[in-house]
Formats: structure tokens, C-alpha cells, sequence
């Protein structure tokens, strides 16, 4: 089994907070870790409200739940019932034992907002991504199948490619037809999936709302929409610029990545690392999966961005903690070269430290404050910071 490395987070948050929400995007490993979790906390119980026989334990919640005395009460798929979230709320202003409960959700905005307004104060989030490279433990040979798979554990740990390309494919299907229209959004799978294809031809590039809806044949408010809803439920990042007084003229615009590298491939009908090799999207998917590794690793204590000005400066991530400043380029080459525009930035930001994200078997440095960092190795320099 693969230890995830949300676990000890997530017992501290129990310890600390009445109420608990573990999100993510479905088949992260929300579920087993909650089991794991469930093992750990003696009398745990766990309710899966997609399922009737769940459901119907929950005809009078406050009297179902009020009765569990100090066991951890587990709902999955929690933002099918939203009228709960009141319950709960009453519940824990009766009692605020820490860790009485733990709400699974999968992404739903209607989980956000109600918790926002019921449970101010009574809950902790946590957000469970796919497996990141800390968790898989992939050394220098194996890495390149980890990014061509992506980190859903169905998907890593099948047993061919073609079993991993099938089970992405069906994926994206369910997510589409099935997940989306869960959440109460009303727009045809079709036309999702073609907008989620024109985004991946399109990934880690500026996001253009308007020049995006003249080639998708609707309006930029619409083609907002669409994007909003795949940011929602975990399928792709916006990473903003970098917002600084530095004196320059800096590009507004934010860059859009899909957050799964696997899914990306899928979408591009990328099946093999020879294909993905001589594939447009080489760079891009690459740059796209290391800033998923850095954003998954540092935790959503650090800020990203990126840092790009009209004049040519530019740095693919930036990472900021209070003072702090972190740089990140990445490139897919053996043996990377910067150009005049990173060194630029480097001075524009006064950072701290720069790492450039490489497919290298090793540390070395570039300048006093600048290294070439292994992609393999990237949790344990992280951790150096």
C-alpha cells in the first residue's frame, strides 16, 4: 500500500476541529484513506450516501447522528445531502468535541458554500490530491511512466499502459456524464468534452476568454462558465501572475494547466512515451506536471504564481511564503539552458533560491543560489526550504 501524505494533516486537523472535510477529485483515495482512518478511531462508522441502505439510516439525521456518542462519523459523498450540513451544525454547537466528524466531498461548490455558511469555525479543510512523487517513490527510470500515467492511483498503478490509457479513458467519460451533472451542472457532456480537449491542445498557455470562445463558437461569459466548472471539481489549475509593485510592465493574464498529467495524455489521445515525445504538447505537459508536484508538496501555505513582463523576463513558477521567494523554471532537457529572460527575472524578484526542474540523475548548481534539481528528487530539496 501507498502511504498517503495527507494522513498525519488530516489526524491533526481531527484532533483540533469538530468537523473535518477531506475534498478532491473522485477516485483520489479519499475513500481508503478515510477507511485507514476509520481503523484507527475505535467504533468509527462510515456512511456512503450514494448508497439506499446508507441513506435510509439518515431519514432523522439529528437522531441518527446525535445518538454516536465519541465515535468519528465518516460521510462520503457528502455534497448529496446538503440540507446536512444545518444538522451538523447544530450538532457540533452541542458538543464541540474535536473529531467527531469527517465529510468526504468530490469537489462540489455546493459543498464549499454550504460549509462556509453553516460550519464557519466548526471545520477544517484538506484537500486529497492524486498521488504526488513523494508518495510513488519513483527514482530516475521509472519517472517518465509516472508522468506519462499521471497520479490517480487506478490509473499508476495499473498493470499494462493499455490498462491505464482504458481506465483515464473512462475517466474522463464518468466525470463528464455521470460527476458533473451529480453537482447539479447543466451543461451536455459533448460539449464539455470538446472545450476540455481545446484546453489540453492549449495547456499552460494564457488564458485568452475571448479568442478561446471565437474558435469554441460562443461567448467568452460561456467558455468562463465552462472553465469555472473543470477549476471547481479539481480538473485543471489556474496559476495566476504574479502580482508585485516591481516597476514593470507585467502580463495580467493568468496560464491554465490541466492538473493531471495522465488525464492531459488521455485527452490527446496520448498513449506511449514515444508518442508523447514527439508530441507538441511535450514541453507544456512536463512544465505542467512539475508545477502540480510543487503545488502538491509545499502545500497551500505557499502562493504560485508565475512572473512574466512585456520586456522578456520571465519565471515559469513562483513560490511565496510571507517574505519569501522561491523560483522555479522547468525544463525537459538533459541538459538545460537559461535563457537571458530567467536570469532577468532572478534579479527583478530578489529570490531567495531557484530550482530548475529537469530530467537530470542529479544536483548541481548553476550560480551561488540557482541549482538544476532531478524531478525525481524534487520532494527531498523541497523539503531544504
Amino acid at each position: 500500500m501507498i502511504n498517503r501524505r495527507l494522513l498525519p494533516d488530516v489526524m491533526c486537523a481531527l484532533a483540533e476541529f469538530p468537523a473535518v472535510a477531506l475534498l478532491g477529485p473522485r477516485q483520489a483515495g479519499k475513500t481508503t484513506l478515510a477507511r485507514i482512518i476509520a481503523d484507527m478511531q475505535q467504533g468509527a462508522i462510515r456512511l456512503d450516501l450514494e448508497r439506499p441502505s446508507d441513506l435510509a439510516k439518515l431519514a432523522d439525521p439529528e437522531l441518527f447522528l446525535s445518538r454516536q456518542g465519541d465515535r468519528l462519523v465518516i460521510l462520503d459523498e457528502i455534497q448529496r445531502q446538503p440540507e446536512l450540513f444545518a444538522v451538523l451544525r447544530a450538532l457540533i454547537d452541542d458538543n464541540r468535541r474535536p473529531g467527531r466528524f469527517l465529510l468526504l466531498g468530490s469537489a462540489s461548490p455546493q459543498l464549499l458554500r454550504q460549509a462556509s455558511e453553516s460550519l464557519a469555525g466548526r471545520i477544517a479543510f484538506r484537500e486529497l490530491a492524486p498521488f504526488d512523487i513523494s508518495e510513488v517513490q519513483v527514482d530516475h527510470a521509472e519517472l517518465q511512466n509516472f508522468w506519462l500515467r499521471g497520479g490517480y492511483p487506478l490509473s499508476w498503478l495499473a498493470q499494462t499502459e493499455d490498462a491505464s490509457f482504458a481506465w483515464r479513458e473512462s475517466f474522463i467519460a464518468t466525470h463528464l456524464e455521470r460527476d458533473i451533472p451529480s453537482f447539479g451542472i447543466r451543461v451536455p457532456g459533448a460539449t464539455l468534452r470538446r472545450f476540455w480537449q481545446m484546453l489540453a491542445h492549449l495547456h499552460g498557455q494564457l488564458w485568452n476568454a475571448s479568442r478561446l470562445a471565437s474558435s469554441f463558437g460562443t461567448s467568452a461569459p460561456t467558455v468562463q462558465h465552462y472553465l469555472d466548472i473543470l477549476e471547481a471539481t479539481y480538473m485543471l489549475r489556474r496559476l495566476p501572475p504574479l502580482q508585485a509593485n516591481l516597476g514593470k510592465r507585467l502580463v495580467k493574464s493568468p496560464k491554465v494547466y490541466l492538473r493531471d498529467s495522465g488525464i492531459l495524455h488521455a485527452l490527446l489521445s496520448i498513449q506511449s512515451l514515444d508518442e508523447l515525445a514527439g508530441h507538441p504538447v511535450v514541453g507544456p505537459s512536463w512544465e505542467g506536471w512539475a508545477l502540480e508536484q510543487i503545488a502538491q508538496l509545499l502545500g497551500p501555505q505557499w502562493q504560485l504564481s508565475f512572473y512574466r513582463t512585456a520586456s522578456g523576463a520571465e519565471m515559469d513558477i513562483v513560490a511565496e511564503r510571507g517574505k519569501r521567494r522561491i523560483g522555479f523554471e522547468v525544463k525537459f532537457s538533459s541538459a538545460p539552458a537559461l535563457s537571458k529572460g530567467f536570469w532577468s527575472a532572478k534579479n527583478d524578484l530578489d529570490l531567495e533560491r531557484a530550482c530548475v526542474v529537469a530530467p537530470v540523475e542529479c544536483v548541481y548548481p548553476l550560480a551561488p543560489d540557482v541549482e538544476v534539481v532531478p524531478a525525481a528528487g524534487l520532494a527531498a530539496w523541497l523539503k531544504t526550504i
